[in-house]
């Protein structure tokens, strides 16, 4: 049965009863931004970075956001106690709203804003401990001068297109390369490997979304006092690795057991369990205190 809930238009409502205007512009052109956020203990994880960054990415291509951001975080409030679990994840959407047909964004007169609630499950349990299949797709991210990566907007058609090609390889996910060769993230969540002991992830500069549990795993590093570096890397760098894992809100921490057919040597690693253990510890601290 369906338990998704959704806010829209200042009520909460099943998802099987919300409903958009088809002329909305988000609908029609990917017009907006979004944030996926999970709650843990009826509590959202790390909600005012999420906020800031959908703020911010608004902000770029010139959406203005009626709602100040405590009324955002009253409506996910509402949204997360309305919910049927205490666990669970958010989708908040902010769209250029309802226009006319045309891209010109001046027939759009007033934003619209979405709060879904719902369950996600991006990989099942037995392949969350025994690793993922990656591939690396012939889908090349968008490039950085085209679109800046920290933009989350609502268009995602070539990470689709890299997820297809996972599916149609029968892997779980697929790495992106930028233009120039260098990775950059997966479909739904950034990369990182480690190689003799340090933890090693692509820049933003490269195409990489500025993630923010990727943040949030750069800090744990740094209380496990385990090295790491932000730079470029290659194909090759991912084959060799010693350990490769996924990091996002919805993916929250997957391991990699092979990349394009390689297995890795470590999986799960001892620096992912390290990193994992942390990150669970980091979300109960921080939820239960609020709960």
């Amino acid at each position: 049965m369906d338990k998704g809930i959704c806010w829209l238009e200042g009520r909460i409502q099943p998802l099987s009863e919300a409903r958009i205007s088809v002329m909305d512009h988000g609908l029609l052109y990917g017009d907006g931004v979004f944030e996926g956020v999970r709650f843990y203990h009826d509590t959202p994880f790390m909600l005012e970075e999420h906020l800031q960054r959908l703020l911010d990415s608004a902000r770029a291509i010139g959406l203005d956001c009626p709602w100040p951001q405590q009324t955002l975080v009253d409506i996910v409030a509402q949204v997360v106690a309305a919910f049927s679990d205490t666990e669970g994840y958010l989708r908040i959407l902010l769209t250029r709203g309802k226009g006319a047909l045309g891209i010109d964004p001046r027939s759009c007169s007033r934003p619209q804003l979405i709060v879904i609630a719902d369950r996600l499950q991006m990989i099942a349990p037995e392949v969350r401990q025994q690793g993922a299949d990656l591939i690396i797709a012939a889908t090349r991210r968008l490039p950085v001068d085209g679109l800046d990566p920290r933009i989350k907007s609502l268009n995602y058609l070539n990470h689709i297109m890299a997820r297809m090609e996972a599916n149609h390889a029968g892997a779980h996910e697929a790495i992106l390369l930028n233009a120039q060769g260098k990775v950059t993230e997966g479909t739904a969540d950034n990369l990182f490997l480690v190689k003799n002991g340090t933890l090693q992830t692509p820049p933003v500069t490269d195409g990489a979304l500025a993630g923010i549990t990727r943040q949030l795993i750069l800090d744990l590093a740094d209380r496990e006092n385990l090295p790491w570096r932000e730079h470029s890397l290659a194909p090759y760098d991912l084959y060799t690795a010693d350990e490769c894992f996924l990091t996002g809100t919805g993916a929250e921490l997957i391991p990699a057991g092979s990349i394009d057919g390689r297995p890795l040597t470590q999986c799960p690693g001892p620096v992912f369990r390290k990193l994992a253990a942390g990150f669970r510890k980091h979300i109960d601290t921080v939820c239960r205190s609020r709960t």
